[in-house]
Parts: C-alpha cells; structure tokens; sequence
C-alpha cells in the first residue's frame, strides 16, 4: 500500500475513486463448461444468462449483481461489440464478479448450441414476441438471452433460440433497461422454480 497526493490518484483514474486505487490483475473469464460444472457441483439445473450485446458498462454490472442475487451459475458474453468486465462494472456489481462466473465466447450462437446440447432450454426477450414471459414453463435447466440496448438480439441468435418471449409494456416507452429486462426474467425464473 502506497500513500499519495489526490492529484495522483486524479491521474491514475476518470473515475470517481473516493481517494483509494487498486491495480489488480484483468478479469479471469472462465469457460462455458466451468459454469456447467460449477451448477452440477452445487447439485442444481444449470441456470445460465447470456448478454448478446451490452455495450453499457453500468447495464453489465447491474446484471451481474442481479444475477448474483438471483442464483445465477453464470452468465455468458460475446468478446466483440459488447463491454468486458472492467473497473466500472466491478463498482456497480458491488462484489459481485467475484461470485459470478462469467465466460467471454467468440461466438454466441456456437455458445447456445454448446448449452442446448448439455440440455439447457433456451429462452430469449423480445418485445415482438408472442408469448408473455411468465406464461412460458421456465423450470429445469435453462438458459435466458437478453439482447443489447437499442438493438436487442441479433437476427442470428434470435434464430437459434427455443422460444422467444416478451414482458408486457403499458407506458408509451415501448423497451426497457436491459439490466431491468433481465432481472425481470431472472425472477420469474427464481419464483417458478421455488413452487
């Protein structure tokens, strides 16, 4: 531990940092099969979130935190046009990466053929989806695709899904928060799966 001036501290981040910095290693993704494992070891159906898209930092970390919460054996995240686990969502998941198991894939749609094939059900979140979220069994083994902010799931993942699903809207904003979206869903998850 080093003790220096706030100018310093200033320099080392554009962050808020509350007169404290740690440098520490980058994240350590695991691998899809590490999050199997870990729900296998915990004698639990494996219940896995994938992130198709989150570009927000703040969005990420939310999730995992929600996550965390929820139960959640990991969550899965394309290593192209989406945000890594960085300094901004470890603060907003609030400790919570270091509980979470996270996988960082080439290629989501290979990442949902992997899942399918280990049994997992695949559901996936669109507003033009037919059926409401909790109209749809959500128990066993299960796998829950949230699409990015402005853009949702791309067509390619949307395509390679079980079942889409959608959360009903009354207001005149017709999307939500991808963090809400998905702790939405996580939820249902936990309240079908306590019955």
């Amino acid at each position: 531990m080093v003790e220096v001036e706030k100018s310093k501290l200033d320099k080392m981040t554009k962050e808020n940092h509350q007169g404290v910095v740690a440098i520490v290693p980058p994240f350590n993704y695991c691998e899809i099969e590490d999050i199997l494992e870990f729900a296998k070891q915990k004698g639990e159906m494996p219940f896995v979130l994938l992130l198709d898209g989150i570009e927000d930092p703040h969005n990420l970390g939310a999730i995992i935190r929600t996550a965390e919460t929820a139960g959640v054996h990991g969550i899965i995240i394309p290593k192209r046009r989406s945000v890594a686990v960085n300094s901004t969502v470890s603060k907003v998941a609030s400790g919570a990466t270091s509980y979470v198991k996270i996988a960082r894939v080439n290629n989501l749609k290979d990442a949902i053929q992997r899942l399918k094939q280990a049994g997992l059900w695949l559901i996936g979140t669109d507003g033009e989806a037919e059926k409401y979220y909790d109209d749809v069994d959500l128990t066993g083994p299960i796998g829950i695709v949230i699409g990015s902010e402005g853009f949702g799931m791309s067509q390619l993942v949307k395509k390679n899904v079980d079942i889409l699903v959608k959360i009903p809207m009354k207001g005149q904003i017709t999307s939500l928060n991808a963090s809400v979206a998905a702790g939405i869903v996580m939820y249902e998850v936990v309240k079908q799966n306590r019955k």
